[in-house]
């Protein structure tokens, strides 16, 4: 079985990350996309906004219903920073016989040499970068052990971002329709994101 793994914040989870899910899943031929929420992602300055259950819970509520989504706790559930060659590790034992793509927005591939442990990644899985609007990607600078694994997959322009959702909230704008109603409707009935 061919799985797309899908990390990060999901700071509030929007129709951007849904829509990269779905581009790689088709252009690739996954069978599933497994969306992982990071407990503590390495490279962010800050941690998320959102605790860990309630951005569980609006993935859950963002991929309800969709037959090739799934949602793992399993960096949540673990101490520490969350490293990705760690979850991908932790992932091969709980599932053999799976291969395991990481699908990540072109402006993170080129952030892919900063990632922990690196080249043993790139030894267990392959990476899939979609191209989302206004990104620049520069393949050139990337060591020949990540472009190998590379496949770069195209998706609909859709400049729809966490950040964007979270500053609308604290302006007092509104969100619908830039993510699934029901994680909207999390998100207002839990009072996220608004300003203290």
């Amino acid at each position: 079985m061919k799985v797309g793994f899908m990390g990060g914040t999901f700071d509030p989870i929007h129709y951007g990350h849904l829509l990269a899910a779905e581009s790689a899943r088709e252009a690739c031929g996954l069978d599933e996309v497994w969306f992982v929420p990071a407990g503590h992602p390495p490279l962010k300055e800050n941690g998320p906004e959102a605790d860990g259950e309630s951005r569980l819970e609006m993935v859950y509520r963002a991929i309800d219903f969709q037959p090739h989504f799934r949602a793992m706790d399993l960096e949540l559930e673990r101490e520490g920073t969350s490293y990705t060659i760690d979850t991908i590790k932790a992932l091969h034992e709980l599932y053999p016989g799976r291969t395991f793509s990481i699908i990540i927005g072109t402006d993170r591939v080129n952030d892919l040499p900063q990632w922990h442990e690196i080249e043993a990644l790139a030894g267990m899985v392959s990476f899939i970068g979609v191209t989302r609007a206004g990104e620049t990607f520069r393949p050139e600078q990337l060591p020949k052990y990540i472009t190998d694994k590379l496949t770069l997959v195209d998706m609909p322009l859709l400049d729809i971002s966490s950040t964007i959702i979270k500053e609308r909230i604290a302006a007092g704008r509104s969100i619908r329709f830039l993510l699934p109603e029901k994680v909207h409707s999390f998100i207002r009935r839990n009072g996220l994101y608004e300003p203290e």
